[in-house]
């Protein structure tokens, strides 16, 4: 038989165990509700910024875009089709594709050859080019149209001396094609760079030792390489060619039928009143938009696949 301490003790014992034990379920279900709690909020937040995000959508662009087709089409689909087939419009279109057909491919060659030289050799000044190369994008577009007027305009010594010589560059289509190409410099360089220094220049070096040539080399090893990347950096780069606005619109002139792009042309008919006309021929810069996004996000996919698999 036990004393009446040594019960009294297993008793004390057994009581300090229940209260550990009731201790210790409270803290799990106190862990239990916050986690809940937490599990709540997180929820509660998640759904806040879906709805904000899609309130943002539908405010500034699913609803300005559905009042552009509104309008363009506000009276009828023969004043829309003849809005932007008129010979004004077929005009800016073709000083716009023009713009873009030259300013892209030389900046392409200019890209791929500036990723190049920045990813594969050091040289003495390479900080300072890598910092010039970002000045199209730091400057206002009105302002690189200014400098291109006062460098080759008629009050400047090379522009008299192109004049007489009968080149005309300012308020004429070459004015409006050196703009967009100093507009749209930066961006297939932009996009290269980093992918060829993740890349690195092993598989080079192992071709170059094995006997090819550097134009062998450039198309089969690093070309294929690149190639997402190049894509997606020559969408951006035809993307911002074709809407550029403040720069050509400095150096073109305004001058209907002939110097004028699409963003000009469109710009004119609202000042002018003619909104149907005007929200008719920006449809034209809305399409462009859609199949330039659809093709950027491809590209955008198989860059990023590309730059996984070099890393």
């Amino acid at each position: 038989m036990c004393s009446p301490g040594l019960k009294s003790k297993i008793k004390n014992r057994n009581s300090g165990i229940d209260k550990s034990n009731n201790n210790i379920k409270k803290r799990v279900n106190m862990m239990i509700k916050n986690k809940e709690n937490e599990k709540s909020s997180f929820f509660s937040v998640k759904n806040g910024l879906i709805a904000v995000t899609f309130l943002f959508f539908i405010l500034f662009i699913a609803l300005p875009l559905a009042l552009v087709f509104s309008e363009a089409l506000k009276k009828g689909i023969e004043l829309y089709f003849k809005s932007i087939t008129d010979k004004e419009a077929r005009s800016a279109i073709m000083v716009t594709l023009m713009a873009a057909s030259i300013a892209v491919p030389l900046n392409t060659i200019f890209g791929i050859s500036t990723a190049w030289l920045m990813s594969r050799f050091d040289f003495r000044g390479k900080t300072i080019y890598n910092t010039i190369l970002d000045i199209p994008f730091a400057v206002s577009p009105v302002i690189a149209g200014l400098m291109f007027v006062l460098l080759l305009g008629r009050r400047s010594a090379i522009g008299q001396f192109l004049m007489e010589h009968g080149i005309k560059i300012i308020f004429e289509t070459p004015g409006i094609i050196i703009a967009t190409i100093f507009i749209t410099l930066p961006f297939v360089a932009r996009e290269l760079i980093p992918l060829m220094q993740e890349q690195g220049k092993e598989e080079e070096e192992a071709a170059l030792s094995l006997g090819a040539s550097g134009w062998t080399t450039f198309f089969k090893i690093t070309l294929p390489n690149i190639k997402w990347g190049l894509i997606y950096g020559i969408i951006l780069c035809n993307a911002r060619a074709i809407g550029e606005f403040g720069a050509v619109s400095v150096v073109s002139g305004h001058i209907r039928g002939k110097t004028n792009t699409l963003p000009l042309h469109v710009e004119i008919l609202y000042n002018e009143y003619q909104f149907t006309a005007a929200f008719a021929v920006a449809t034209l810069l809305v399409f462009i938009a859609v199949i330039t996004l659809i093709v950027k996000n491809i590209a955008e996919k198989k860059h990023e696949e590309s730059i996984k698999m070099a890393e």
